[in-house]
């Protein structure tokens, strides 16, 4: 079988499945209603701030789980340490993407690390907090060019923006005590 036959059908038989199972990714409206602009991400991440209870239902500690949020911002300004390859990004992860922008909600791993990104650390959750508010200020700031995504590849700021408030949704929805 041809490389380009092989693709086409990996990439017709992602698509197939992302559409198939489009079920599974609705979500929590509410998830996603509650964090819909930069502005509401930042609203959020100061309740989580100061909210003492606030705990992750992962096994990550909150303070990780708000470290690895930052992580994916400052990626998309300074570039991903690892990237799939042009293929996948062209195939699955646009696909991927699209999916999920049309569903209004994210479905991933979230409890896998970004490829390459410097392990999870953080202890303390006002830093953490500190850190993913700075990113995403310094992100709404930006006006130069935005780094392709690992997975979802070349996105312009709009998409950007859509697929960092689907993240911090889906993380959101696991996160418990918020006052």
């Amino acid at each position: 079988m041809k490389r380009r036959t092989l693709l086409k059908g990996i990439a017709t038989g992602t698509a197939a499945g992302l559409a198939g199972g489009a079920w599974w990714l609705a979500g929590d409206p509410a998830a996603v209603a509650g964090i819909a602009d930069l502005g509401a991400a930042r609203a959020w991440v100061q309740r989580i701030a100061a909210s003492p209870g606030a705990r992750s239902l992962t096994a990550w500690p909150l303070a990780q789980v708000l470290e690895h949020c930052a992580q994916s911002i400052e990626f998309s300004l300074d570039g991903f340490p690892e990237m799939k390859p042009a293929w996948f990004q062209a195939s699955a992860g646009t696909l991927a993407f699209r999916a999920f922008a049309r569903a209004g909600a994210m479905r991933h791993g979230t409890t896998e690390p970004i490829p390459g990104a410097p392990a999870l650390a953080a202890t303390d959750v006002t830093a953490a907090s500190d850190r993913l508010l700075a990113a995403l200020d310094r992100f709404a700031a930006h006006a130069g060019p935005l780094q392709p995504h690992f997975a979802y590849g070349a996105l312009d700021r709009a998409q950007y923006t859509r697929a960092h408030l689907l993240h911090l949704a889906e993380h959101a929805g696991e996160i418990d005590g918020l006052a």
